[in-house]
């Protein structure tokens, strides 16, 4: 890897790992915000939803800006936006005032990883982008390990307030450090408008050979990240032996949740790679590691009797799996899409995290609980209605097309 194509990396993977610290921290924040605000299970989930509707809403006009302006400048210029959002958060204290917050950073950060795998598909070969995008999602699940016993310890000694502070610091300084130190990329604007690049979007929507690649993994992604940045902990705290560290070992598996979600990224990217060489290609892949996690779900819902450790370390792993179509359609998209094509999917996903985070919460709610606990059957009921979704977006996926791969889109669009 030469100093042009490390310096990419570094800098967009740091960017990515700030949005996964906020896409979690609310795990270490939620006892603190239901004892200080008085904010209901309900309250939570739609709270922290938040974040993923205005990741969601940002999409499409941050992929035209991506294609326009490039990635250094988009990203590094947004993710000020969250530097605002996160000082609202921790000033907060009504309800009104929290949402506020976390809809800004979801905002602030919804540039991070499209805008990563922007600049990844202009300086590495296709050939290389399963892996090195799988490596900024490893960096960016280094977040998820941090909101887990890392974010606890830290919580012990200050709080929540405090931590909004420093995460704004941090954010000021990533942001600063893609400004300064992304290589420019000359982006080709030709004659296009914004208007021609809005159509170049609405293309990326109608595509049946979108939707076929998108829909299972935008599933599983969304089941993956809603679990992981708020309910898993809940599941695991209800449903764990209760005990007095009850609260440190639930902590303690999302860490290793983490930790594997870091070694999948890894490991199944370079697998994904190896076999393709001989002949699997990345899509039929993704789809079995994908069946693979629905499996792992369901033998956590049915309690089987396997150590906690191995089996959320298997949905960790597994979970991300489905990041592998981002490669797939960097394949069938021309590259002027490109940046559309990433927002247009991760637009597809963080909007049904926003709808599965908050339904949770209100199914969760049907259970009536003083102290915000539920019981397992509770759970369960949600964790299967999920299974069962996750499903029929895998018939979808496997059921064979005419065509005997997902067609590449013509060229023409180019002009978008």
């Amino acid at each position: 890897m030469n100093s042009t194509k490390l310096r990419v990396f570094v800098v967009f993977a740091l960017g990515y790992f700030v949005s996964y610290l906020y896409r979690g921290v609310n795990i270490g924040f939620a006892p603190m915000l239901m004892r200080d605000l008085g904010l209901s299970t309900t309250d939570l989930g739609s709270l922290t939803s938040l974040y993923f509707l205005g990741f969601a809403g940002a999409q499409i006009p941050a992929g035209v800006l991506l294609d326009h302006f490039g990635a250094r400048r988009v990203t590094a210029c947004v993710m000020l936006v969250a530097v605002v959002g996160i000082l609202v958060y921790g000033g907060s204290h009504s309800l009104a005032a929290l949402m506020v917050g976390r809809l800004l950073i979801g905002v602030g950060v919804s540039v991070c990883l499209a805008g990563a795998f922007k600049a990844n598909a202009q300086h590495f070969p296709v050939s290389q982008l399963t892996l090195v995008n799988g490596l900024v999602m490893a960096v960016g699940g280094l977040g998820g390990v941090a909101v887990g016993t890392p974010l606890s310890w830290i919580l012990s000694l200050t709080d929540w307030r405090s931590v909004c502070v420093a995460l704004a610091a941090v954010t000021a300084a990533v942001a600063l450090a893609i400004g300064l130190f992304a290589p420019k990329t000359p982006e080709p604007r030709g004659h296009a408008t914004m208007l021609d690049q809005l159509k170049g979007t609405a293309h990326i929507l109608r595509s049946r050979a979108f939707w076929k690649a998108a829909t299972f993994s935008s599933l599983t992604q969304s089941v993956f990240y809603a679990m992981q940045s708020l309910w898993a902990s809940a599941y695991l705290r209800d449903v764990l032996p209760h005990t007095a560290d009850v609260a440190s070992r639930a902590a303690s598996l999302i860490s290793v949740m983490g930790l594997a979600f870091i070694a999948g990224m890894i490991g199944f990217g370079t697998l994904a790679r190896v076999l393709e060489r001989r002949g699997l290609s990345v899509y039929l892949f993704s789809g079995l590691t994908m069946g693979l996690f629905v499996t792992v779900q369901i033998a956590i819902a049915t309690q089987v009797a396997i150590p906690q450790v191995l089996l959320w370390s298997a949905y960790g792993a597994l979970g991300g799996t489905g990041i592998m179509t981002y490669s797939v359609l960097a394949a069938y998209f021309p590259a002027r899409l490109l940046g559309r094509v990433n927002t247009t999917f991760t637009l597809v996903i963080f909007l049904l995290i926003f709808v599965m985070q908050s339904a949770i919460g209100s199914a969760l709610g049907h259970w009536s609980s003083s102290d915000g606990h539920y019981p397992a059957a509770a759970h369960q009921a949600v964790w299967f209605g999920l299974i069962v979704v996750q499903i029929i977006g895998a018939i979808w996926y496997f059921v064979p097309t005419r065509e005997s791969r997902v067609p590449r889109v013509p060229e023409s669009y180019s002009t978008f």
